[in-house]
């Protein structure tokens, strides 16, 4: 397989090493953070070899290349563009201060934990390996491995040391990755980690069974001397500290003291600050947010285990469980009061789940194609990786997706009736048991068999009963295709549109209407991305007939390969872009047709595109078409709700 071509090819088909911003991966996904998200050539992308599926979440384009791969595509792609893994100019660090505050929190939190996973997950492996051998009456009765077999005594000594590592150090893994994240230098964020666990300091284990605490007297204060061993927001606060106190220090430090006064400051500032006020106060933070958690879930019962198991796939779309490491880590740090984590177990239900409804798929469909897709994706999704899966067959077969994130529920509803917990974090999915205690193996394998079984029947019921998300011939690997009709009786010829319609209030600062249809805010669009203003703020209209005029005067500077999206620039300096329907580059411009072409000068009210509306609803897909205003200019929306071709709807100021 040749890594650097299909690198080379994703490259071009995103516009061009010089519209990245930066490159960095996951498990299973190339993450592109771009400086114009409308130069990708999304038909061609999703063509290149190994790209499994793409699309646009928290202001990164995800390129779906599944585990392995994606590890030895993103070198390429940092090789070619002569990237540091995740580098970003200081100039493009604005772009990512856009859009809701919650996504940017889990996009931070993402990329401080995904870098540090391995890690992590050695450890929990480790850790069930570690179970194993020192469970008492897993293989003789009342007895350990150990004990029947005393030669493997050191062994599991030496694996219970590597398995605890990660966590012991912890601090020093998410210091280096978190101040690197923030802006600092990740060295000086390691040493602030070494100082969070230092052995002179009270193992934080070992707090509960002291007789007395250590303090230190500073100038009549007394503080805690305690480590900060298996703790998460204690030092993600102090990485920030960190971070902002050293990029300060930079600027007003003169050059000749830079070196040697900015680290010693920003060490000992932060250090003083951690043990005497964050410190205290996040480790607190922490075991109420870790044990309120495993509160409610405990006393929910199977009721909050259903709820969590059925969320925990449309959480993942958003990247939001990434931001669920923290806790987990949380919990399973503090095992001997929180019984676990109840997290892992829950991704465990919901990952087979997935496996087994593309495993239906695969059954039931006659795309040659899709059966390819779905032999590979489904495998993965069983061994505890669910991106191929789910962005690669059930959420674009809508079905599957359902009938997965139901038997999800049912699995996580055994879990939590029968307290079955995680005491390590490892490969979610078939595998996940050797991250469950001994002693609730049997509850974990039937949580997994009801989530499977309910998974696989319903997506079968599904399938047989929608046969067209079945047989997904696109000759794409999107799942969607039109419906075939029987030829009908010839219908009148309908009125040709008009090539122009009248205008109302047209000056520099007027966005009409680009159809006959119903407006409304952007926020309110169906479609999560849009909705979250990601791609700009705007409006959305859902048009009632298939003649889109346009909105402005001006230019025409982008018209999609698949003619599904138009991009626009006002004489007032708007960019606007057009997004005909949701998900309609699957369609391959076959609802499209278009009357102008792109470089074009535009009037307001001038034939831009005739939409077949009827083929885009056949396809099961949504008809809303936002108009988002990409470069951010102000904006006042004058008019919204029933609405014609031409109106004027909003006003942009200067």
């Amino acid at each position: 397989m040749d890594y650097n071509q299909i690198a080379k090819d994703i490259i071009q088909d995103v516009g061009g090493k010089e519209n990245i911003i930066s490159a960095v991966h996951c498990a299973t996904r190339l993450r592109l953070r771009l400086r114009d998200y409308n130069k990708v050539d999304e038909p061609k992308l999703t063509d290149v070899d190994q790209v499994k599926g793409v699309f646009l979440a928290n202001d990164q384009y995800q390129i779906i290349l599944g585990s392995g791969t994606v590890n030895l595509v993103t070198d390429e792609v940092l090789k070619e563009t002569g990237l540091g893994a995740g580098a970003t100019p200081a100039a493009e660090e604005s772009n990512g201060q856009k859009g809701n505050p919650v996504m940017r929190f889990v996009k931070v939190l993402s990329d401080i934990f995904v870098p540090i996973i391995p890690a992590i997950v050695a450890g929990g492996l480790l850790m069930g390996l570690n179970n194993v051998l020192t469970a008492s009456g897993l293989f003789v009765p009342e007895k350990s491995l150990i004990e029947v077999m005393p030669e493997f005594a050191d062994l599991a000594s030496f694996v219970n040391l590597c398995a605890n590592a990660p966590f012991t150090f912890l601090p020093v893994l998410i210091g280096i990755s978190a101040t690197k994240k923030f802006g600092g230098n990740p060295y000086l964020g390691a040493a602030m980690g070494m100082v969070m666990v230092h052995p002179d300091l009270l193992n934080a284990y070992a707090v509960a069974s002291a007789e007395t605490i250590p303090t230190w007297n500073w100038f009549g204060l007394e503080v805690q001397a305690i480590g900060y061993q298996g703790t998460v927001l204690p030092v993600l606060v102090v990485s920030w500290i960190l971070a902002t106190i050293e990029k300060k220090l930079h600027k007003i430090t003169p050059s000749w003291l830079d070196n040697l006064t900015t680290p010693l400051l920003s060490i000992l500032v932060t250090a003083l600050l951690t043990f005497l006020f964050v410190g205290p106060v996040m480790r607190t933070a922490g075991d109420w947010l870790a044990y309120g958690l495993s509160w409610m879930y405990s006393s929910l019962g199977f009721i909050g285990g259903a709820i969590f198991g059925l969320l925990y796939a449309p959480i993942t779309i958003t990247g939001m469980h990434h931001s669920f490491t923290a806790i987990e880590t949380q919990l399973i740090a503090a095992a001997e009061t929180t019984g676990g984590s109840f997290i892992f177990p829950t991704a465990s239900m919901n990952n087979v789940a997935q496996g087994a409804a593309v495993l239906a798929v695969l059954m039931t469909t006659k795309d040659e194609k899709l059966k390819s897709l779905c032999s590979a994706s489904g495998i993965s999704a069983l061994l505890g990786i669910t991106e191929p899966a789910m962005f690669g067959v059930t959420l674009k077969l809508k079905y599957p997706f359902y009938a997965a994130i139901i038997g999800s529920a049912v699995g996580s509803a055994w879990i939590a009736a029968t307290h079955t917990l995680a005491l390590a974090m490892g490969a979610a999915g078939l595998p996940g048991f050797i991250s469950i205690a001994p002693q609730s193996w049997t509850n974990f394998f039937i949580g997994i068999a009801l989530s499977m079984a309910v998974s696989f029947a319903l997506t079968v019921f599904f399938m047989k009963k929608h046969p067209d998300g079945a047989d997904a011939s696109t000759g794409n690997q999107k799942g969607f295709s039109f419906k075939k009709k029987e030829a009908a009786p010839a219908a009148p010829a309908k009125p040709e549109a008009p090539a122009q319609v009248t205008v109302d209030n047209n000056d520099k600062n007027s966005i009409h209407a680009p159809f006959n249809g119903t407006v409304k805010p952007v926020s309110e669009c169906k479609d999560g991305v849009f909705a979250s203003k990601a791609m700009g703020d705007g409006i959305v209209i859902t048009p009632e007939d298939g003649n889109l005029y346009s909105p402005v005067d001006g230019e025409i500077m982008l018209i999609f390969p698949t003619k599904h999206a138009i991009g626009l620039k006002s004489e007032d300096g708007a960019e606007l872009l057009i997004h005909v329907g949701m998900d309609t580059v699957n369609l391959e411009g076959k609802p499209f047709t278009t009357m102008a072409n792109q470089g074009d000068k535009i009037k307001a009210g001038q034939l831009l595109l005739k939409v077949d509306l009827d083929a885009i609803k056949d396809a099961g897909l949504s008809i809303e078409t936002p108009v988002v205003i990409t470069n951010q200019k102000p904006f006042t929306l004058v008019k919204d709700g029933q609405v014609k071709a031409g109106q004027t709807v909003v006003k942009t100021s200067d």
